[in-house]
């Protein structure tokens, strides 16, 4: 006959995508034949947690051997991954053999991985665990002292980072208490970045950052190799408001999951920059799998994506892209779960005109045939081309404009060209307070809202008029039109659009590829 030992229950968590999913950890020992029973849907990482928890525990003198223990992960129902259920299970071991006197109460959590020699080791994710446990109302919380940098953003909830099993076990029994992390302000990062002044010549393609800048605007750069695309994509980020609290919160969410999150930072404090090569899968870019990870489309969230050489990437992973970049959201739905990441990036494209990419140079001829360079454009659908607010010409590098001396001018810096931009969000802010607009940046203003923020002047009614019935625009080009129109305004602080911002928002419609 085997004896009852004890029956507890201790708190934990998972992730489905970043909501927050409560686990119990339901543990029940008895002397007897050594078992180890799992059940409530658990994957293998969470199984062999058995094998790392044994040799643990003996650091403590506990062999398992010795117990007949049942572990259930409740609800039954809900699949259990990652090795962060580690430290739950190793506090529920310890109370119902007897090592823990006291009462854990049901509104503290534990979130960790327990190594071998009994030392805890930090998990992905810990920022939107605390911060769902936060909104579960649980008011305590555990996690390994790898960790304590990122737990320390997490307000209205205390937070305890342990360096080992033994360290935990002494703050439970009251020998050596654990002083809570103190919670740290968040304080924007001026980091040094690429500058604009470092780009001479291309005053049109600057103008174009300043203006995707200005009003969150997805741009598209075309021009041959050498002409500058990609030093002007990687600029972009210094030209962007700081990251407020709420969206560097946002962001850190998506690159803890990923597992990409700066340990020593704690939190992302400055817009993302990401870059992936033309060779990423749909799922690299998108997001997916079998447990729901961000894409790149999603790590760039309130930063920038850049994709260069746009006709290279796959064009399933292209053509992803368009229900993220309208709805700014990505969805992954599986059998069991439906998992969603926010996706709102400035998305940066650069493109050659043709495959060797000297259609246009006037000092290189090209090479390729009408057919081959329209196969090569083809690549690009119209429904994401249609998607991208700024097309801009990057013609070749003019070596003269390289050799002169810089010029003194009010948008050569990034820190000027910044400055431009953050007066013109501020007016986007403030249309959105007096809730005359519900977005929060022109990219993102509907045909109603453009109605009443947006209505060019007579003369500028006239030109964007004729511009409908010569270039057939689609009713979202109108639309974006309108948007760029409205940001050109902000800039110039103009109340409405005049003549000369919707003429210059339409120099930036390329409607046809085969013609720039």
């Amino acid at each position: 006959m085997t004896s009852p030992l004890g029956l507890c229950a201790v708190q934990a968590g998972g992730l489905v995508g970043l909501n927050f999913q409560p686990i119990i950890v339901e543990v029940c020992c008895r002397r007897g034949p050594s078992t180890f029973q799992l059940a409530g849907l658990a994957e293998t990482a969470v199984r062999e947690a058995r094998i790392r928890l044994g040799s643990a525990l003996a650091k403590l003198g506990i062999n398992l051997d010795e117990y007949a223990l049942v572990v259930n992960l409740a609800p039954a129902n809900v699949r259990k991954s990652g090795s962060g259920l580690d430290l739950a299970l190793a506090v529920g071991i310890l109370k119902s053999i007897g090592r823990i006197p006291v009462e854990i109460a049901s509104s503290c959590a534990f979130f960790g991985e327990v190594a071998l020699d009994g030392s805890l080791r930090g998990i992905p994710g810990v920022l939107p665990l605390l911060d769902g446990a936060r909104s579960h109302r649980f008011t305590e919380a555990f996690v390994p002292d790898d960790n304590n940098n990122e737990a320390s953003h997490v307000p209205d909830l205390t937070v305890r980072s342990a360096s080992s099993l033994h360290h935990l076990l002494r703050h439970l029994d009251g020998s050596c208490p654990i002083e809570p992390l103190q919670p740290q302000p968040y304080v924007p990062l001026d980091r040094t970045v690429p500058d604009l002044v470092d780009v001479r010549g291309q005053p049109a393609a600057k103008r174009a950052l300043v203006v995707a800048a200005a009003g969150n605007h997805h741009l598209l750069l075309v021009g041959p190799p050498g002409s500058g695309k990609s030093l002007l994509a990687r600029r972009l980020p210094g030209l962007l408001p700081k990251l407020s609290a709420l969206e560097a919160m946002e962001t850190t969410k998506i690159h803890s999951v990923a597992g990409v999150l700066d340990p020593h930072a704690g939190i992302v404090q400055t817009p993302p920059f990401r870059a992936p090569h033309h060779s990423v899968s749909e799922v690299g870019l998108v997001g997916g799998g079998s447990h729901p990870r961000p894409g790149e489309i999603s790590l760039a969230h309130n930063g920038v994506l850049f994709l260069d050489e746009l006709p290279e990437f796959r064009r399933g992973a292209l053509e992803s892209l368009r229900q993220p970049l309208e709805e700014h959201e990505v969805s992954i739905v599986r059998a069991r779960f439906k998992a969603s990441f926010p996706s709102r990036p400035l998305l940066v494209a650069a493109m050659n005109p043709c495959p060797c990419g000297n259609w246009g140079n006037p000092r290189a001829a090209c090479r390729c045939s009408t057919t081959g360079r329209l196969r090569y454009l083809s690549r690009i659908s119209g429904p994401l081309l249609d998607r991208i607010d700024l097309h801009v010409v990057v013609p070749p590098a003019n070596l003269q404009s390289w050799r002169a001396p810089q010029q003194t001018s009010t948008m050569q810096s990034s820190q000027q060209a910044r400055r431009a931009v953050e007066s013109a969000r501020k007016l986007q802010q403030e249309r959105q307070s007096q809730r005359l607009v519900a977005a929060p940046d022109n990219a993102r203003l509907n045909l109603n809202e453009l109605e009443r923020v947006a209505e060019p002047n007579p003369e500028g009614r006239r030109l964007l008029d004729l511009a409908i019935d010569r270039e057939q625009l689609s009713a979202r080009g109108y639309v974006r039109v309108l948007r760029i129109a409205r940001t050109l305004a902000d800039l110039d602080a103009a109340i409405t659009p005049q003549a000369q911002h919707i003429g210059e928002a339409l120099r930036f419609r390329i409607s046809d590829l085969a013609n720039c």
